[in-house]
């Protein structure tokens, strides 16, 4: 492979924006690519790769680099990002140009770190101390296992918009593009981009006639077990892939509410419906807990899709790994109980509501559900079923959902 230094200036820029200065990485990486519009897919590959990768290893690469670690709230500053580049390359296979910039790399002494590393499951998985340990004490070796898979960049999964089209007519229409997808039998909706490319701009994604969703996510709609006739809250809507999905289910009957407490999701969310044209769904920003309190006993379906740490979905977001913390986690554990406790009261009573998250912690999912049952709001409900979804069984996302009815 070629390596080309305006290429690699680039990723040691958007590497500085990411660790120095606390940017998302698919922000970052998008902010460059359009500020750079003359870059063939080939070097815009290159660059969205080879960051994500070193992103996804960073702990490892700092160790083959003799760089000090550091995790001490969630910094991880260094400016010596042409080493680190270079050694990743070095990983890789890849022989060095001989740049000034890289000649201070001894590729031998790179090599026998390389053997060091794979002695200790933190370096050579490449978690955060805390990380680990917490992830051990809640999955055991079930834990190695997953962080593997996690480690390993996501698949394209789109979802075929039933509202306009039908998944193998949408398979056959993107042929028409040169694009070839694969039916996923276990999900009825998705097609599997066999390879990787910028299909935001295709014509038929244009005309709504598909989403990028990725599998795991899928399925959360189709575990609420919504009817055309039925009202439907999504309460923590955001900017709405589920909302839409569950308009198609729906067959743009019934209603359905989308809540979220960030009116700007909201507006990303009808905008995304006009172009799929779902037409059943209303937003409605959550100012207040009044908001929730006027919508008691209205939805058939609840749906809360509640945030959380994202472990399930690290394939897609390798940077959250340096951007958690334990404080943050206590945090949004706090948050999923208080939605679970002060949200259900929307459900009528004999209707039922899905608690889902896209972690693979227990303590986000199993824990929270068997909390609020115990819990007085909890007394109504009863569990009806479950699914954790493990990226090292699906090859997709990991994602936990809960099916709760209230007594009637």
């Amino acid at each position: 492979m070629k390596i080309h230094l305006n290429l690699v200036q680039a990723v040691a820029h958007t590497l500085e924006q990411i660790f120095n200065r606390n940017a998302y990485a698919d922000k970052a990486i998008e902010k460059l690519l359009k500020s750079n519009p003359k870059w063939g897919a080939r070097d815009r590959a290159f660059l969205a790769q080879t960051t994500y990768d070193i992103v996804r290893f960073w702990r490892y690469l700092l160790f083959l680099c003799e760089i000090p670690y550091k995790d001490y709230k969630n910094t991880y500053y260094t400016t010596d990002f042409y080493t680190i580049i270079a050694v990743y390359f070095l990983t890789k296979g890849n022989k060095l140009p001989e740049w000034e910039i890289f000649n201070k790399i001894s590729w031998r002494k790179v090599y026998s770190r390389m053997q060091n590393a794979e002695m200790e499951a933190k370096i050579s998985h490449s978690v955060p101390d805390w990380l680990n340990d917490l992830a051990w004490q809640e999955l055991a070796e079930l834990w190695h296992r997953e962080i593997a898979i996690l480690n390993q960049p996501a698949e394209v999964v789109l979802r075929a918009n039933t509202l306009l089209i039908q998944p193998k007519d949408l398979q056959s229409e993107l042929r028409n593009f040169n694009i070839e997808t694969e039916l996923l039998p276990n999900y009825p909706e998705a097609l599997l981009l066999k390879n990787r490319q910028n299909i935001f701009k295709n014509p038929l994604f244009l005309q709504g006639l598909f989403e990028v969703q990725d599998a795991s996510s899928q399925c959360v709609a189709h575990f609420l077990d919504v009817k055309p006739s039925h009202t439907v809250i999504d309460a923590c809507a955001g900017a709405g892939g589920k909302t839409l999905h569950l308009a198609a289910l729906m067959q743009n009957k019934g209603r359905i509410l989308a809540l979220d407490t960030e009116a700007w999701k909201l507006q990303e969310l009808k905008r995304r419906a006009r172009r799929a044209q779902a037409f059943n769904i209303e937003t409605r920003p959550i100012d207040s807990l009044k908001t929730i309190k006027k919508l008691a006993q209205k939805a058939d379906r609840l749906l809360l899709d509640v945030p959380c740490s994202g472990l399930g979905v690290l394939r897609r977001n390798p940077d959250a790994k340096w951007k958690l913390s334990l404080d943050f986690l206590d945090k949004v554990r706090e948050k999923q109980q208080y939605i679970l406790q002060n949200y259900s009261p929307m459900l009528k009573k004999g209707g039922k509501m899905v608690y889902a998250t896209c972690s693979i912690l227990p303590s986000e999912n199993h824990e929270q559900v068997k909390k609020f049952l115990a819990s007085e709001a909890g007394k109504e409900f009863f569990l009806r079923n479950e699914q954790t979804i493990l990226p090292s069984q699906s090859g997709f996302d990991g994602f936990y959902m809960a099916l709760l009815e209230r007594k009637a």
